[in-house]
């Protein structure tokens, strides 16, 4: 289905779309990992508009629109992070977010990368194993008065 998905670079008027789509995901996709407190305190992150576009810009990030909807977003960092990946509750499931990672991945590849990796919650470290990602740390990220924790993951970019 990858190929199917509509990828593009983030452009600037896409900032309060992926905002939104930043926060529904974190508050319905992480429901069974993360208590209220720690999903508001996540998704918190997105709360300053600037600081959020900064993040988005200084990164390779990727944005797919559906039929005018934002389906997802991804970002790579240093060609060599997974910083963000995000789907929107709505299009989960449905091959959005294997469509960012792979075209991440690709990219990271193209610029020379050898691995990859992704500081993972873990609502998404099923989605990071069954993509090759292997677990190398646990960590506990402070997020205001709040503590989360997620997986530090690496995979290895096959030689082709």
């Amino acid at each position: 289905m990858s190929n199917q998905v509509p990828l593009r670079p983030f452009l600037p008027k896409d900032l309060l779309g992926l905002r939104e789509l930043f926060a529904q995901s974190i508050e319905e996709l992480t429901q069974e990992d993360y208590d209220e407190d720690q999903r508001a305190a996540w998704a918190a992150k997105a709360a300053d508009p600037q600081e959020f576009a900064e993040r988005l810009s200084g990164a390779t990030t990727l944005v797919v629109e559906i039929d005018g909807e934002y389906a997802g977003f991804g970002s790579l960092k240093d060609n060599r992070v997974v910083d963000m990946l995000y789907v929107h509750p709505y299009f989960a499931g449905q091959g959005v977010g294997t469509a960012i990672a792979d075209a991440l991945e690709t990219l990271a590849k193209a610029r020379g990368s050898e691995e990859v990796s992704a500081d993972v919650s873990d609502a998404a470290q099923i989605f990071f194993e069954g993509r090759g990602y292997v677990a190398q740390s646990r960590n506990s990220v402070p997020l205001d008065d709040q503590w989360l924790m997620n997986t530090t993951m690496t995979k290895k970019l096959a030689e082709n």
